[in-house]
């Protein structure tokens, strides 16, 4: 316990000045010492891409450049899986992947979740894991962000008193060559087509999401792949290297490559795919206890940052400290009940183990359960889903713990998404507590009305209609399932694999046969609905609920920024998730636990 509440201090240590960092980097509408920094290599990339860095746009036009680039590089790396035989940098001579499998891959890395229903050292070759794989890792939690960043503009920041009214025409332009308009208000520069007067400007997803790349990935993945390169971890293009093993005998191949680049991002973007099938339990990936120190902290590290950054650019301080503090407190919660199941002995093992000692089945020795069942927990508070441990192989409770993890989903969530997502249920929260007050529902003084309801209705139970739907059907025709064990288990590691699919997480209860068209087709099905209905109905409710005019706060206005908000909010989230998920997780991990000894 002593290590878990370690990792915790040094998570928020880190994550503080992080947080501040962002906030100044990634805020447009100011210019900093950043800007003079990093603008001259963003400039020339915006070039290359054709892109007008000094147009915003409207909040359709950017939730539109969100599709189409995403549409895009699923079709770019679903042929790069299809053809790796063909291609260059493959010293392993690796095949190509079949149509479903390769469907599979690009969909999850392009969602940020990283499911893999295949091995990567054995079935993907250095270019694509380098050009696709690593390259999805590192736009798909920048794409979360900048549509967080585009939400704070819209919805969350303080407005000035310029710019409180829908009649307020902004057509300030920044006098930095590298950034945004300065204002996004409404109607800037209508000749380049996506801001015209009467229109509001949510800011440029292209030069949102280069920011974050240059400004923030990219330095803190470069910190973390040399530490783990001290450490151990292979960063090489050759290929697999023969041993001789100590005791004679055959010699063994051992998988190699430029490892080290595409854990420091896996673990920072909350991605979780692994370069070797077992993830970081391999050595390769996780040597020592200082890296698995450093990629346990990588694990959250953004996601808590994130919170910061927003509370700085929104000036709503004390907003974040409460979603802060909800967090906290589900993370506490959660990781606690893991822990202490993992250090219950395994039932399976009664008679053959030492008597008393924890459950070790699927854990590397060298971690233990405690910081084994840690990784457990904050890797399903994410949308990361690496691990250092097998969680199909955690105890019942520890399994349920880690399900209650991804179905919340914003505990801390994904890079970005995490915040998005719990802005749905402070949503929903706003129009329960004004009708709770007899006030008519508003959020922050824009009347929340049956478009804005119906939409975040849509994103909230779009979970448990696609989950338990795709469960229902699956376990229906056991030909389908693949799963290795039977009864309440089995069920479970059914549940845990569409749960992980459209939470955007990516771990497995492993010895399901997932590698099925059945299993790769209706992933891909709940991996796109997870990420992009959840992720783009906030954007489009704040876009609707900017161009309504602002009610004046009085005695009676409902204060989101209030204990009583706060602890309504948390109530919603435990009771959306308790009413959707109670029935199934009786029917598997609670009543495993009820039939052991």
């Amino acid at each position: 316990m002593n290590a878990m509440m370690l990792c915790y201090a040094l998570l928020i240590g880190l994550a503080l000045p992080l947080g501040l960092y962002m906030g100044r980097a990634l805020d447009t509408d100011r210019s900093t010492v950043m800007d003079r920094l990093f603008g001259p290599v963003e400039s020339v990339l915006m070039r290359l891409a054709g892109v007008d860095r000094r147009a915003s746009m409207t909040w359709s036009a950017y939730l539109l450049a969100v599709l189409k680039l995403h549409l895009l590089l699923i079709g770019l790396a679903w042929i790069v899986f299809m053809s790796q035989g063909l291609l260059p940098l493959n010293p392993d001579g690796i095949p190509g992947m079949n149509w479903d499998t390769a469907l599979h891959t690009a969909v999850s890395f392009a969602t940020n979740t990283n499911q893999q229903h295949y091995s990567g050292q054995v079935q993907l070759s250095y270019l694509s894991q380098t050009l696709a794989i690593v390259t999805l890792q590192f736009l798909t939690p920048a794409t979360g962000l900048a549509v967080l960043l585009a939400i704070t503009r819209t919805l969350l920041k303080r407005q000035t008193s310029s710019a409180t009214t829908s009649t307020t025409v902004s057509t300030t332009v920044s006098t930095n060559a590298s950034t945004t308009p300065a204002r996004h208000g409404v109607g800037y520069d209508s000749s380049v087509g996506h801001c015209s007067v009467g229109n509001y400007c949510v800011g440029n997803y292209y030069v949102d999401l280069t920011r974050i790349v240059v400004r923030v990935l990219l330095p803190l993945s470069l910190m973390v792949a040399l530490v783990l390169v001290w450490q151990g971890v292979p960063a090489t293009y050759q290929g697999a290297q023969s041993v001789t093993m100590l005791d004679g005998g055959a010699a063994q191949v051992i998988p190699r490559g430029p490892v080290a680049p595409m854990v420091a991002i896996k673990q920072l973007g909350t991605n979780g795919g692994g370069w070797y099938g077992p993830n970081s339990t391999v050595p390769l990936e996780n040597p020592t206890g200082l890296a698995n120190l450093v990629e346990t902290i990588a694990l959250l590290l953004i996601p808590v940052a994130t919170l910061i950054a927003v509370g700085v650019i929104s000036g709503r301080r004390r907003l974040m400290m409460g979603i802060g503090a909800v967090m906290i407190a589900f993370s506490l919660i959660t990781t606690t009940l893991i822990v202490v199941s993992e250090r219950l002995p395994n039932a399976a093992l009664a008679g053959l183990a030492v008597e008393g000692s924890p459950n070790l089945e699927g854990k590397e020795v060298r971690f233990g359960s405690d910081l084994s069942a840690l990784w457990g927990s904050w890797t399903t508070q994410t949308s990361n889903g690496s691990v250092n441990a097998m969680h199909d192989s955690f105890n019942p409770l520890g399994g349920l713990g880690l399900l209650m993890d991804m179905f919340v989903n914003v505990t801390f969530g994904g890079i970005g998404v995490g915040l998005i997502g719990y802005l749905l249920y402070l949503m929903l929260a706003a129009f329960i507590g004004s009708l709770m007050i007899g006030r008519a529902p508003e959020l922050f003084g824009k009347p929340l009305e049956t478009r804005e309801m119906r939409w975040i209705s849509l994103a909230i139970l779009a979970q448990p209609l696609i989950i338990l739907g795709l469960t229902a059907i699956t376990v229906a025709f056991p030909a389908l399932t693949g799963n290795s064990n039977p009864g309440f288990h089995g069920l479970s590691q059914v549940l845990y694999e569409f749960t992980s699919a459209f939470a955007n997480n990516g771990s497995g209860f492993e010895g399901l046969g997932d590698g099925t068209p059945w299993w790769n087709l209706t992933c891909v099905l709940a991996l796109a609905v997870g990420r992009f209905l959840p992720m783009l109905v906030p954007l489009a409710v704040a876009g609707w609920l900017m161009e309504k005019r602002t009610a004046p706060q009085g005695r009676g206005t409902l204060s989101l920024e209030g204990g009583a908000f706060v602890g309504l909010t948390a109530g919603v989230i435990v009771i959306v998730n308790l009413l959707g998920f109670l029935p199934v997780l009786v029917l598997g991990p609670i009543a495993e636990q009820l039939t052991l000894p």
